[in-house]
């Protein structure tokens, strides 16, 4: 087996871009696996080409503890990188690569790891997964979720390895993805009265998601974030066909990432009912909503066994929390499962030219997956 780096190279070199298919890279993970000893599900996801990968080592029954990674990375068109993004290479002691942080260290390490232990000496399970789609929001994890929650899967708890800089993460708020689509009547320009803006009834709209944010910044709060509030944001917009036509439709592109415990229904009560009030006061125009993607927050306990667990496997004594989804709330949520967040790099180079993860921050990762999985034995 190789060490973690060479895994990591060889794990960089497939370009497992959310678009594309990511069958290549989890053929030869679980070919790497069945080599390690592990049993290997190897599970089609709802999209073709895409699969989840699920594999146990050790005892068949028992509550065990599930690594789990997503296998996609997000493109590198139009970035500058300064080498070639799906090529592992070193720099002053940084590993460059596309997902070299966000989030293929982890799966190496996670490889490796299996790979080092005494399979015949664990009394519980461990399991590892790899899905896809995560980067376009937590999507393809849902198909293995769904089988696992039918079969009424058993575990201790799950460690997700997102970049944390080795910090135990309990917590990560929801996303509720959406458009808000204005729809109008086309005219010409030169008698704008004959139709209805819908460009008009997008600002108007922009108008009560503000006064909405500014009411939410007046509410509940959580300082364990960056920005401490649920948020209400406007991403994208799009509308119009030429100057001289009075526009038919504009459409805003919207999240809401919300705190534990936020009602969100209620929230999306209130933009709805927003949208028809402007609507009802308009020329015959309308505004309606669609959730176009969702996933739940993670709140999971300091005193949770996974918790207690992790931190002692990573050396330290403080949880956080942070700003971005994860797919911890649906293992949580799915299935029941106590699930915290630790893995090696940083979010703070994911998603960027030049990308990377440090040979010291993947040696702590497979210290860190050492001591887990001796938890097992």
């Amino acid at each position: 087996m190789p060490n973690t780096v060479e895994m990591l190279a060889a794990l960089a070199a497939f370009p497992t871009i959310s678009a594309d298919s990511n069958e290549a890279l989890i053929r030869f993970a679980a070919q790497a696996i069945t080599q390690a000893g592990g049993r290997i599900e190897n599970l089609a996801g709802s999209v073709k080409g895409k699969f989840n990968l699920m594999a146990s080592f050790g005892p068949v029954a028992g509550a065990g503890i599930v690594l789990s990674g997503h296998s996609d990375v997000v493109p590198v068109a139009g970035q500058n990188w300064h080498s070639a993004p799906f090529s592992l290479t070193e720099r002053e002691g940084r590993l460059h690569a596309r997902g070299a942080s966000d989030m293929k260290g982890f799966l190496a390490a996670m490889l490796t790891a299996a790979a080092r232990c005494e399979v015949a000496k664990l009394t519980r399970p461990l399991h590892l997964i790899f899905s896809y789609d995560e980067e376009i929001g937590c999507v393809g994890v849902r198909d293995l979720l769904a089988r696992l929650a039918a079969e009424r899967f058993v575990a201790q708890g799950v460690i997700i390895g997102e970049p944390t800089e080795g910090r135990v993460i309990t917590g990560h708020k929801g996303k509720i993805a959406g458009c808000l689509c204005c729809r109008g009547r086309a005219a010409h320009s030169a008698n704008p009265a004959l139709g209805c803006n819908a460009i008009m009834l997008a600002a108007d709209m922009l108008s009560e998601m503000r006064a909405l944010q500014t009411e939410l910044m007046q509410g509940p709060r959580d300082d364990a974030y960056p920005f401490p509030f649920t948020s209400l944001h406007a991403g994208r917009i799009k509308g119009g066909v030429a100057l001289n036509i009075v526009p038919d439709a504009c459409e805003i592109e919207f999240e809401l990432r919300h705190l534990a415990g936020t009602d969100t229904d209620a929230l999306l009560a209130r933009l709805r009912a927003a949208g028809a009030r402007i609507g009802a006061a308009s020329n015959g125009g309308t505004v309606t909503l669609e959730v176009t993607n969702h996933y739940p927050g993670l709140e999971t306990p300091r005193g949770a066994a996974i918790t207690q667990i992790a931190l002692a496997a990573a050396g330290r004594d403080e949880t956080g929390k942070i700003g971005f989804g994860t797919e911890a709330g649906l293992f949580a949520e799915s299935l029941g499962l106590e699930t915290v967040i630790c893995g090696p790099g940083s979010i703070d180079r994911a998603h960027k030219a030049d990308e990377y993860v440090t040979r010291d921050e993947l040696a702590a990762c497979d210290a860190f997956l050492d001591r887990i999985i001796a938890t097992l034995t």
